[in-house]
């Protein structure tokens, strides 16, 4: 059974051009048959081309509906991010949809900016500006598939800047946060699944992180199961 809280629903206002193909006339003045021509196209609203009505006629009327790029870009990035946070979306044009899509989209009521992505939580994003990949992790929370530990840290003397320099140059420190209070530090640790067992993390901890002099105390926290709406890579 699909999981609906990892389905959400994006609305596009697509533009339409009416383009008017013409073909050679199959008879010309004076009888004979047409010369072959090429069945030229233009916008709709512009001048058709300088042909007399005897080489051409009209074959057809087509409607095109087409994204502006602004639009495009953020579909493409909503397709991409949801692809890696595994969401499924929904695309609705509204120009093109039918009646039961338009009732749907009743509750878009009001809404002057397109697109609009809408979560099954009532989140939602409006307009070209507001789609950027922070915006759209937070509102596709999911699973983070590496291992995050939390270790708070208590130094005592020495040089701060020396230590943090320290801290920064280990891959596995993510972030640093300074403190006051009982600890001095909160350093965020990520693993690969494959190594990010909690005994692996604490031997990290005691081997790396306690291994630098000023360090006196630590104690680590390593999640059963951790969620972001941070962007992931």
């Amino acid at each position: 059974m699909a999981d609906e809280s990892r389905e959400l629903t994006l609305y596009v206002q697509s533009k339409k051009a009416v383009t008017t193909f013409y073909q050679p006339s199959t008879t010309r003045v004076g009888g004979g048959a047409a010369p072959a021509l090429s069945s030229p196209t233009y916008d709709a609203g512009a001048s058709p081309p300088s042909t007399s009505a005897s080489q051409y006629e009209a074959r057809a009327d087509e409607s095109v509906h087409f994204l502006s790029d602004d639009q495009a870009r953020c579909v493409a990035l909503v397709e991409e991010v949801a692809q890696r946070r595994s969401y499924k979306v929904t695309l609705i044009d509204i120009e093109k949809a039918g009646r039961v899509e338009r009732l749907i989209a009743e509750h878009l009521r009001g809404v002057q900016n397109f697109p609009v992505l809408v979560s099954p939580k009532g989140g939602r994003l409006e307009g070209t500006a507001s789609f950027t990949e922070e915006a759209l992790s937070a509102l596709m929370p999911t699973e983070l598939k590496s291992v995050r530990a939390l270790s708070y840290i208590k130094v005592r003397g020495g040089d701060l800047d020396r230590i943090r320099a320290q801290l920064e140059s280990l891959d596995e420190v993510k972030e640093l946060h300074f403190l006051t209070g009982d600890w001095d530090m909160l350093a965020v640790l990520d693993f690969p699944p494959a190594a990010g067992t909690k005994r692996r993390v604490l031997d990290f901890v005691t081997d790396r992180i306690r291994g630098i002099a000023e360090v006196v105390d630590t104690s680590t926290v390593v999640p059963e199961y951790s969620i972001t709406k941070f962007p992931i890579p």
